[in-house]
């Protein structure tokens, strides 16, 4: 099944990630012309589970808008450079036992201890604040942007604008989960945080993707990063790029672990197929660059402060 979610259906302001399994990557407004890069690499055929989703990131325009606002609001060198953050966990279910979702607060310690690890290098740390359960059918099966995703987060977030609130239900349309984007906030503050597949956390049944970096992935969306093979082999184009000078140019999604794939050949380095904001699976990522260190610092600073 393919999602194809396209920014026109969103308020401007409603920025976010859809992260799903099974489908092909779509990325509204993306122009690959290169013609001396590889080809774009499709999902491979035999994983019976692969990352791959359809992407709702900002327009050109929204792009040089987040950007000059954080300029406007954190002078070079006085940026937040880590921190405690508060995590809620609402753990969404239909029923007693894993199989429903009420997942055992060991995998959520598990799924704690794997964001800690991931973000030891950029000084944020995470600290469970709170979990709650909610038996609730409906929005077990939410979808992203449905009236069953905008009701249970009205019910259960908790905290300010600087506070994660993590959602784990069986959510609908083969997704892996979803994030917004720290500018969303100051519009939409209802429904900022992270949804996850449940099965994703660590000792899930998602694999590849059972050992918890979904979440890592997802939070670094939360905290202002671009997927790595944003505007693919084009990162200097208006709004291209992940706007991180440290992460070289990959032209497609990376699946599985390819080790030395390079899909942009015009452009110096190999695709940062270990940075956990690229598609490979959970065993395979492994890091943030400083780049990105620097840029959620940023990115937090200027909206979740």
């Amino acid at each position: 099944m393919q999602v194809r979610l396209y920014s026109k259906l969103l308020a401007s302001s409603l920025l976010a990630t859809v992260c799903a399994v099974g489908c092909a990557a779509e990325q509204p407004g993306e122009d690959i012309t290169e013609t001396d890069d590889a080809a774009p690499e499709a999902a491979p055929e035999s994983a019976p589970l692969r990352r791959a989703c359809g992407t709702i990131e900002p327009t050109d325009a929204q792009k040089e808008a987040i950007e000059q606002h954080v300029k406007n609001h954190v002078q070079e060198g006085y940026a937040i450079t880590g921190g405690v953050i508060q995590t809620f966990f609402h753990v969404i279910n239909k029923g007693s036992g894993i199989a429903n979702g009420d997942i055992p607060s060991s995998m959520i310690t598990e799924q704690m201890n794997v964001l800690n690890a991931a973000y030891a290098g950029t000084g944020w740390s995470f600290n469970l604040a709170g979990t709650t359960r909610t038996t609730n059918a409906t929005w077990f099966t939410m979808g992203y942007g449905t009236w069953q995703e905008a009701t249970a987060k009205a019910a259960l977030r908790q905290g300010g604008k600087g506070t994660l609130n993590i959602y784990t239900a069986n959510i609908g349309g083969g997704l892996l989960g979803w994030a917004t984007f720290p500018v969303s906030y100051t519009d939409f503050p209802a429904n900022d945080g992270v949804v996850l597949l449940f099965s994703t956390l660590p000792d899930g049944s998602a694999a590849p993707f059972n050992l918890g970096d979904t979440a890592v992935h997802e939070v670094g969306h939360w905290m202002g990063l671009y997927h790595t093979f944003q505007g693919g082999c084009h990162p200097d184009a208006i709004g291209g790029g992940d706007l991180v000078s440290d992460t070289p140019a990959e032209q497609s999604p990376a699946f599985s672990c390819p080790l030395g794939r390079n899909s942009c050949t015009s452009i110096a380095g190999n695709d940062p197929i270990t940075n956990f904001m690229d598609y490979t699976d959970d065993s395979c990522m492994n890091q943030f660059s400083t780049g990105q260190d620097t840029r959620m610092d940023a990115q937090f600073t200027a909206y979740r402060n």
